[in-house]
């Protein structure tokens, strides 16, 4: 039965490859379960149908429309303005600018595709106009948008809790340390790498002029930033769920982007949920394919396979931690982040529990792993958004990108892996 599971893959990533959209893709790995295994199919549809009941899972569309609400309601711009009066007039500082607003973003929103589309409109001519290449600003704008994979709230790391019956609470600590950490080493790659470029700075604001500006953009600021420190506080404080903070952060948003920002209007508001429940749509419908597929691994003792195939290799733990994490890396190349954590995940959950990794800091790795093929070709979904919003070509943006991700992305990736305590020390303190 293993023989037929690898078929089922391959038949996955050849239409994967080719361009197939990914529902189809795991009906077709489906359909040779089905036709050439043994599975019942009929017994696995129900169970995927009952597994959408989840109410975990509803936490994916209120996010999904929380991020959406945001990036046209004013939200977004008036963070950005904030951060950009401490220090958008250093060298480079416009850059960090960019970085440090996408992780409040995703702070809000949990997904990777709010970051691009509600900074990149705003910085990416700034920084051009500052004198930064638009290609570098792009891809700096794209890369920066991994981190709403990471910050908590995480659409990802919810999938991940439900599929392993993990705490999602101890998931969402397990990849801050790694998102703060890679929001850092972007800051200071885009400090290093701005040397090089001719930048025309503004004279910075002092004494009374500076208290007098940030004052008023604190205090039109005030708002959005509320938005992270409720729903972040509600979830760590114990208060709220995850379900229930995106919820919450709905609710919160509408009335602000209405009356405060007045970003929202009747017209953008209906845009936003429509194109909120377009994106939800595809991502259930995802779910519950490539949920049955991997369900059908696992009845078919698929994984406990793979543990033994990969033990007959080596049963060193440094070269298993390198091999899984350039499999995760490949994976991340052809499909999204949720589907890679679904198929994948149970996989490859009883091998880390094997050489001694815990479920948590295994959703780190996969998290920081699976993040990174948003901006890797072929898949590379913020990479294409964040070209077409900064209307540069991809194959500008391309280098850039793969320099940010190899100078301040790949380090954090075999820390996460090698050091354990980068992403356990959180859990650890709200006793997990």
């Amino acid at each position: 039965m293993v023989e037929i599971a690898l078929l089922a893959v391959l038949v996955l990533v050849v239409l994967l490859t080719l361009g197939v959209p990914l529902p189809y893709c795991f009906g077709a790995g489906l359909m040779v379960m089905y036709f050439i295994g043994d599975v019942v199919m009929k017994g696995n549809m129900l169970w995927g149908f009952q597994q959408l009941g989840n109410p975990v899972l509803l936490a994916i569309p209120l996010f999904v429309l929380a991020g959406t609400i945001m990036s046209v309601s004013g939200i977004a711009a008036s963070l950005l303005n904030f951060v950009n009066i401490f220090i958008g007039h250093l060298r480079g500082g416009l850059g960090v600018v960019a970085t440090v607003s996408c992780a409040l973003i995703g702070a809000i929103s949990g997904s990777g595709l709010t970051g691009v589309a509600a900074i990149g409109p705003l910085l990416i001519p700034e920084m051009e106009k500052q004198g930064y290449p638009r290609e570098y600003a792009t891809a700096l704008i794209a890369n920066a948008s991994l981190l709403g994979l990471l910050i908590p709230p995480s659409v990802t790391m919810i999938v991940y809790g439900w599929v392993t019956d993990t705490s999602i609470l101890a998931c969402f600590l397990a990849t801050l340390g790694p998102g703060l950490l890679i929001m850092t080493s972007f800051s200071v790659v885009n400090i290093r790498m701005a040397r090089k470029f001719p930048l025309q700075l503004n004279e910075p604001l002092k004494g009374r002029a500076f208290v007098a500006e940030a004052t008023g953009r604190g205090l039109k600021a005030t708002p959005a930033l509320l938005m992270p420190v409720i729903i972040l506080g509600g979830i760590y404080g114990g208060i709220m769920t995850p379900t229930e903070a995106a919820a919450v952060a709905v609710i919160y948003a509408v009335p602000v982007g209405f009356l405060i920002y007045r970003g929202l209007s009747l017209k953008t508001f209906l845009g936003a949920g429509r194109e909120a429940a377009t994106s939800v749509g595809a991502i259930m419908l995802m779910i519950l394919f490539s949920m049955i597929l991997s369900q059908m691994f696992v009845l078919e003792s698929v994984p406990q396979a793979l543990v033994q195939a990969i033990f007959s290799i080596t049963e060193n733990k440094t070269i298993l931690l390198i091999l899984i994490n350039i499999l995760l890396f490949l994976v991340g190349m052809v499909v999204n982040d949720v589907t890679a954590i679904i198929l994948i995940a149970p996989l490859l959950l009883p091998l880390m529990q094997a050489i001694g990794v815990s479920p948590i800091q295994f959703a780190a790795i996969m998290g920081v792993n699976t993040a990174m093929g948003g901006v890797t070709p072929p898949y590379a979904s913020i990479l294409y958004l964040g070209a077409r919003i900064g209307r540069v070509p991809v194959t500008k943006v391309i280098r850039p990108a793969m320099t940010l991700i190899l100078l301040g992305y790949l380090p954090v990736v075999f820390l996460t892996s090698f050091w354990p305590d980068l992403s356990l020390w959180l859990p650890r303190v709200f006793g997990y």
